[in-house]
């Protein structure tokens, strides 16, 4: 295995990933749930990251192609899904856990596209169309695996932020989350219609 491959792509989507800054939005949609539903909801979460990543790195593409869809559409649609979930953080409607639904959390938003967005979807996909051989093929692999890994650790075992937090604490990191998430949302678009633009002035 090529360990130098390994350190880069391990460090790539780390940094993309960002678990630091994924637990806020985390502890925000799954704080008022019980323990068992919120630990099951990380787990859930990183298996779907892992799978769409996977899947984008072996055919992603193909796929794409296939479908006539280019990349900057990708991430104009995960933007749109991410204002989504910001509004419902910002006016207080995900605040209810009688009508939120785990693996519902787990799959939208958390799983994609906050995990398995559109830019560790890119940086997979570029490091597997420059892989050289099966060490390199097997370096990528295992650095996806350890940077979910890391990821799952990292919200498993923010719970214990939610009874520091309580109620309170967890309502107003909720609209936070919204604002950071909506910030988000909107960088994603923005770098979307910028892509496009870029594109179809290339092509003029």
């Amino acid at each position: 295995m090529d360990a130098k491959l390994f350190g880069e792509v391990f460090v790539t989507l780390l940094v993309i990933v960002d678990p630091p800054g994924m637990m806020p939005i985390f502890l925000a949609l799954t704080g008022p749930l019980p323990a068992r539903d919120r630990n099951r909801a990380a787990w859930q979460a990183v298996a779907l990251a892992l799978g769409v990543i996977v899947i984008f790195a072996v055919a992603g593409q193909t796929l794409l192609d296939y479908l006539h869809v280019d990349l900057p559409a990708l991430q104009a649609a995960g933007g749109l899904l991410l204002v989504l979930v910001a509004l419902e953080l910002l006016t207080g409607k995900a605040d209810n856990p009688s009508e939120q639904t785990t693996s519902n959390i787990a799959l939208v938003p958390l799983g994609t596209p906050l995990l398995a967005g559109p830019g560790a979807i890119v940086a997979t996909m570029l490091f597997v169309q420059q892989a050289d051989g099966g060490a390199e093929v097997t370096a990528i692999a295992a650095a996806i695996v350890a940077v979910m890994l890391t990821v799952w650790v990292v919200l498993r075992f923010s719970g214990g932020i939610v009874k520091i937090l309580r109620p309170g604490g967890i309502e107003v990191l909720t609209r936070i989350a919204g604002l950071l998430l909506a910030a988000i949302a909107v960088q994603l678009i923005a770098d979307a219609v910028a892509a496009f633009v870029r594109q179809y002035a290339e092509m003029a």
